[in-house]
């Protein structure tokens, strides 16, 4: 076999033993990274640290992945304008969570010889979101139902963004004046000492008893 030293040096053409031997002395291990090719291709390493470093780089690229979710949307070729506009809402709502949209149309009975009115309502749909959503995929009829996929524009989601940083600029103000001085009393009054307090409290009740009496 062709023997890779520890440092990535080409040690040359070894016998099985010899390699096993080399590695050993060495105390590392002796792994094969290219059975197939002619003669196979081993490598003297610490193979534990090895695996470990493998899996550290496949969790960084799946950390790294851009997950894509989609939605689906479904509406009826003669949807209302109230119930059109609530669907325009969600399908906008999703676009800003950064989500692809699948918008379908189901045609019923008849409305299959319409197919038309199916494609403009999606076409309608998209020039409504057009600041958010893009075609991604086009209007395709598939059996009863008409599909198109939107997918999101760089400034969705960006609206979402500025009013969530404004909230919590507002929340750190708040918590900011909170940890400040208390509010001064309504009217300009002076806060009374608590020992004055208690005198006029107790002058009331003494009042109160003397009318009583």
């Amino acid at each position: 076999m062709r023997l890779i030293g520890e440092e990535g040096q080409q040690l040359g053409i070894k016998a099985t033993e010899e390699a096993r031997t080399y590695a050993y002395g060495k105390g590392l291990d002796l792994v094969e990274v290219a059975p197939q090719n002619d003669p196979p291709v081993a490598k003297v390493m610490d193979y534990g640290k090895y695996r470990y470093e493998q899996e550290q780089k496949a969790k960084q690229a799946r950390k790294n992945q851009v997950q894509i979710h989609v939605k689906e949307i479904k509406l009826r070729p003669k949807i209302g304008q109230h119930d059109y506009e609530t669907k325009m809402g969600h399908v906008q709502r999703f676009l800003n969570q950064r989500a692809k949209v699948k918008v379908t149309i189901m045609f019923r009975g008849r409305e299959r010889e319409h197919p038309d009115r199916g494609r403009d309502l999606l076409m309608r749909l998209a020039d409504d979101v057009k600041e958010l959503g893009l075609i991604e995929a086009q209007p395709l009829l598939e059996g009863r139902n008409m599909t198109m996929v939107l997918a999101p524009t760089k400034n969705a989601g960006v609206k979402r963004d500025a009013e969530t940083q404004e909230k919590l600029g507002s929340k750190e103000e708040v918590q900011g004046d909170r940890n400040g001085e208390a509010d001064a009393p309504e009217g300009g009054a002076e806060p009374q000492p608590r020992a004055e307090v208690a005198e006029s409290e107790a002058g009331v009740q003494q009042g109160t008893a003397g009318l009583a009496g």
